[in-house]
């Protein structure tokens, strides 16, 4: 009956008729611990100071959760570009269903910004989003920190690991930059896909894991493919749904919104009070090409208000 008032709402349960049962179907009714008469008192200030620090990691965690669903909104990708615009409906089609998504882009694009969307507007918002830099990791590395390993599995392996799968179960994972997987590395993630389990290193039996795969590239696929370097089949797997981001430089419309936006970002961050930029700076911006797209936009924008009386 408490939880129902109120989910934040802590229970210590504390009864003489303590069983097994009672104490199993407590904790499931939410008790957050469990006591049985005579009590010690010490015991008791032990339980409620565990029971006020898991409350606050909850009050943590939400907050936390509110602030990463603000910086995946929609809203927050900044642009009104006829494409931007077409992508935003993309998202909000794709975003309900589990199929898996696969969008190209160059370097700074904003290509993670859409895979948290989609993931934020998702009906698995309250599972982990698992990202996974697969350019940044070594083959051996990479295989164990997606799919996981047992104890002992190899040299430097003291203790068991998930692996980045089964911690997104029941959410959904990001593959960046999953052109730089080794072909090895590709059968097994083919595998995940096709059986919805995987093979840890040194496990002796698959798991079982329920996770959206989303990746990013910044590669033309079909082209690494006729190169050997990509897996066909792999390929038509993960392009299920393909969102092609383009750069800056194609999308010079969206420059003045993007300004104004990282102006304010930073004057918050800065605690300064720039009203924008000139007109002639803005030209300046707008000719410009962007190798770098908005990343490189908004370092601009960060170190001009930075060094900006």
């Amino acid at each position: 009956e408490l939880k129902k008032l109120s989910s934040k709402i802590e229970v210590i349960m504390l009864t003489a008729h303590c069983t097994v049962e009672s104490a199993v179907a407590a904790m499931k009714l939410g008790a957050a611990d469990y006591l049985k008469k005579p009590f010690d008192i010490e015991e008791l200030k032990i339980v409620i100071l565990k029971t006020l620090g898991i409350a606050e990691l909850k009050r943590e965690n939400t907050a936390l959760r509110h602030q990463v669903g603000l910086r995946y909104g929609i809203d927050h990708i900044v642009g009104k570009e006829p494409v931007k615009l077409d992508i935003f409906n993309l998202i909000r089609t794709v975003a309900p269903t589990p199929s898996t998504v696969l969008i190209h882009g160059e370097s700074g694009t904003g290509k993670e910004l859409i895979a948290g969307a989609i993931h934020y507007h998702s009906p698995r918002v309250n599972k982990p989003f698992v990202k996974v830099n697969c350019a940044a990791i070594s083959e051996e590395l990479l295989e164990s920190e997606l799919f996981g390993h047992e104890k002992g599995a190899f040299t430097g392996a003291v203790r068991a690991n998930e692996g980045k799968f089964m911690l997104a179960d029941g959410g959904s994972i990001l593959l960046d930059e999953v052109s730089e997987m080794s072909p090895k590395l590709q059968a097994k993630l083919l595998r995940v896909l096709q059986e919805k389990e995987v093979d840890k290193v040194g496990g002796r039996e698959p798991v079982k894991v329920d996770v959206r795969v989303m990746a990013t590239t910044n590669r033309n696929l079909e082209e690494q493919i006729r190169k050997g370097a990509f897996r066909e089949d792999l390929y038509y797997r993960l392009n299920v749904v393909t969102i092609a981001f383009p750069p800056l430089r194609e999308r010079k419309g969206d420059i003045p919104e993007l300004i104004r936006y990282f102006v304010e970002k930073y004057n918050k961050e800065m605690n300064k009070k720039i009203q924008g930029i000139s007109r002639e700076a803005e030209q300046c911006l707008l000719r410009y090409h962007w190798p770098g797209n908005v990343r490189q936009l908004e370092n601009c924008i960060e170190r001009a208000i930075l060094l900006c009386p």
